[in-house]
């Protein structure tokens, strides 16, 4: 959902739409020196806006990643060594087009047998397994917490605040956009047919002249959205994406009477009741599109007249369903890593996040297993706006223990999102950030990725941010195996662009080294390059 789109609508009532586009100096880059050049005058034509994140900043003036580039000059014919990148995340639509030809598989189990063929403590876990079970949808976590009853007094309280200030809101926000979704429908319906036209511009709006003062309404409302750079069946779908958000938020996440585990049957505050769920790792309903869209932003099969390419080549990427409508739990969180890291994943995207751990401890102990075992952990920042170095926005998973602690283990690296537009306005304004506690940032709004049934559409955060980094430490992981999970993390810091312009992140602009500990965005070109100098020994980190 596009949170900032619909505060807009919000405020102005009805309509206001804002498109998040200006213009500013841009860069350009050679290998790893970068400096100013004039702005980028046109908008992002369809083709670009659905790859800008492959883009590069010297030939296309977009913050991109140089993908393309690195394809076409440093990579061209040369063929890696398969990686397998773990998504733990909701189930992949293991069917869709653009991704079945890169899922990996189990070698040694035997599908639909019912064995554990191989011996590793999950049954019929071909291409992953899913934690989930036949459960979606779930609470968040102050929400199990009050529920459950977890915790000590303190705690509790603390959940109890985030319950009143966020209940409310979802209660209210709901007829709401309800409400304006059908009239912005309804008025988008007469118009069309009153000009006879199923498309229409700004100017077709000024030039007719309305018959009654609904219909003066009407117009006024669809020039607002236009006007603000929103076409109408983009501002309904963001509209019905909102009403879904509030549905879910006010059916399960924030209702204290919902028990969204019952359908597993296990405890999840019990590490030791094991086994449970199962291993089919695909999703269950047509909503469930996070893992679909994060999978084929990392891996999509290249250059197969289908769909979106992804960043990386000879990926395998494997299953791990964890993650529900709603907040994850430590324990699926801290089983899936050990997975990953036990069946041979060199990578892993965890594209997901909350505020509340009562078993942090489980995730954490799984990192540092994850670390023992050469695996580099990829973790979206969030979408909150947040500053995540301030000690009153906590964000789980992390690498630390508290504020100024030292980083428990050396394999994590957490993404920031860039909005497709080089300038004030780069730093996507949902992506938290924090110069400790945030190490690069890469596109992440506006992306356009695999979905459900074969299908292709746009969605943002954080969330798409750091699967673009995560196909980064593949293809440097797939062409310079000799590198470790903490070398990768380190080539990816100092191989981004550090671009010398101020930002804007709420009211404030600040320079990205203020932002996050690289102060870069994620290029792969520089990153080919500086891992090739250090594999051969002519670098050093």
């Amino acid at each position: 959902m596009n949170k900032s789109l619909i505060k807009s609508i919000a405020v102005l009532g009805i309509g206001g739409m804002v498109s998040g586009c200006s213009t500013s100096a841009w860069i350009t880059a050679d290998s790893l020196s970068y400096q100013s050049t004039s702005p980028r005058i046109s908008e992002l034509s369809e083709a670009q806006s659905q790859r800008w994140g492959h883009l590069d900043l010297v030939r296309d003036t977009v913050p991109g990643m140089s993908v393309n580039r690195a394809y076409e000059e440093l990579i061209k014919k040369k063929k890696g060594q398969p990686v397998i990148v773990a998504v733990i995340d909701s189930g992949i639509d293991l069917y869709h087009e653009d991704l079945k030809d890169i899922l990996w598989v189990n070698p040694e189990e035997k599908p639909g047998d019912g064995i554990d063929n191989d011996g590793n403590g999950y049954v019929d876990d071909v291409h992953g397994y899913n934690f989930l079970g036949e459960s979606y949808h779930e609470q968040l976590e102050f929400a199990r917490i009050l529920r459950l009853k977890l915790g000590d007094e303190a705690l509790q309280q603390k959940a109890q605040e985030e319950l009143q200030a966020k209940l409310p809101e979802a209660k209210a926000a709901l007829p709401q956009l309800q409400q304006i979704e059908q009239f912005v429908n309804q008025a988008h319906q007469n118009i069309q047919k009153k000009l006879g036209k199923a498309y229409y511009s700004l100017d077709d709006l000024e030039q007719y002249r309305p018959q009654s003062p609904q219909e003066e309404q009407q117009v006024g409302i669809l020039s607002q959205v236009i006007g603000m750079g929103q076409d109408i069946p983009s501002a309904l779908s963001d509209l019905q994406d909102g009403i879904k958000y509030y549905q879910s938020q006010v059916n399960y996440n924030l209702n204290l009477d919902f028990d969204g585990r019952k359908r597993v049957g296990d405890n999840p505050y019990d590490y030791a009741d094991t086994p449970y769920g199962n291993g089919n790792p695909n999703i269950r309903n047509g909503e469930e599109s996070h893992g679909t869209h994060v999978a084929g932003i990392i891996a999509a099969v290249r250059n197969n007249k289908k769909g979106v390419n992804g960043v990386a080549q000879s990926v395998k990427i494997m299953s791990l369903r964890a993650v529900p409508d709603g907040d994850e739990y430590d324990k699926d969180i801290a089983y899936a890593i050990r997975y990953a890291a036990d069946n041979g994943a060199k990578v892993i995207n965890a594209s997901f996040g909350k505020k509340f751990s009562p078993n942090s401890e489980w995730v954490y102990d799984a990192l540092k297993y994850a670390a023992s075992k050469d695996v580099l952990f990829v973790h979206a920042a969030g979408n909150d706006g947040n500053n995540l170095d301030d000690p009153e926005n906590p964000n789980f998973p992390n690498d630390h223990l508290g504020k100024n602690a030292p980083e428990i283990v050396d394999n994590y690296l957490t993404v920031g999102a860039l909005s497709p537009v080089y300038g004030s306005n780069m730093i996507a304004s949902f992506s938290n950030y924090g110069k400790e506690n945030v190490d690069i940032f890469a596109p992440g709004d506006q992306i356009y990725s695999t979905m459900p049934g074969s299908e292709y559409d746009f969605q943002g955060g954080t969330s798409m941010a750091a699967p673009a980094v995560a196909g980064i430490a593949a293809m440097i992981r797939s062409y310079y195996p000799q590198l470790t999970a903490a070398d990768v993390k380190k080539v990816i810091m100092e191989s981004g662009l550090a671009v010398p312009i101020r930002v804007k992140v709420g009211e404030e602009e600040k320079t990205l080294d203020q932002l996050s500990k690289s102060g870069k965005i994620a290029n792969l070109y520089n990153a080919l390059i500086l891992a090739g100098k250090v594999a051969a020994g002519q670098d050093s980190l």
